[in-house]
């Protein structure tokens, strides 16, 4: 197989959490694609020199290169006409708005939420570049920083505009999801895979909308590990 997808692995090769991965992952399913996804650690930034890069997801399709994962998901819309994930001009515009969103309002608070369960999620050789990277980013340790009350809190209030669209059409995209749904529920799978926090109740629009995509793509998400399948890791 050409087309091989750098994808952020855990404390088990099998546990794949990054949202931006999750975000390109979806993306290729919806193109009807396959890749090898390749497991690859925070601190192995050799395995991406050739990329000129340093973070996932990198995506290898024969001889080209594409990192970042909008950026991926434009290149497959250019490259593979079929199923298209942003449709015109206008459309990639907003989509762009909602990865914005998805990276600096739901993102922030779910990590507030679960930060000690990432923490136990990521491969013990990590750990210490995890630590050491976002404690410099926020300015105090993840024990001080982990606030589960106080993330709830933010992400109910984040979650509002994506509450409104959703009593309006079953995803963002309309009947159908597409890249905006993906750029969205990459966060939620970050989430759902490296921890077992509530972070939506069964009664929010949201919870249904997750529900569906967890289902989209013969149960991608669905099928996904997640740290309460590592034996012994989830405390």
């Amino acid at each position: 197989m050409s087309r091989v997808l750098f994808d952020l692995c855990g404390i088990d090769e099998g546990l794949r959490f990054s949202p931006y991965c999750w975000r390109v992952r979806y993306a290729l399913a919806h193109k009807g694609l396959e890749a090898e996804t390749r497991p690859w650690r925070f601190t192995d930034k050799a395995a991406l020199a050739f990329s000129q890069h340093d973070k996932v997801p990198v995506l290898v399709d024969g001889d080209v290169t594409v990192t970042d994962s909008y950026e991926i998901l434009r290149y497959l819309d250019r490259t593979y006409a079929e199923a298209p994930l942003f449709g015109d001009s206008l459309a990639e515009g907003r989509a762009r708005f909602l990865k914005h969103y998805a990276e600096r309002s739901l993102q922030p608070a779910m990590m507030r939420t679960i930060i000690m369960d990432l923490l136990n999620a990521i491969h013990p050789d990590d750990r210490d570049y995890f630590r050491e990277s976002r404690e410099k980013r926020f300015g105090r340790t993840l024990e001080e920083f982990h606030s589960p009350a106080k993330g709830l809190s933010q992400l109910d209030a984040a979650l509002e505009p994506l509450r409104g669209r959703l009593k309006e059409a079953d995803y963002i995209d309309g009947e159908a999801p597409a890249a905006g749904d993906y750029l969205v529920f990459g966060s939620f799978m970050w989430a759902r895979c490296v921890s077992s926090a509530d972070l939506v109740s069964n009664a929010d629009p949201v919870y249904a909308w997750r529900e569906r995509m967890l289902d989209q793509h013969g149960g991608l998400g669905r099928r996904a590990m997640r740290i309460t399948d590592v034996e012994g890791a989830y405390r």
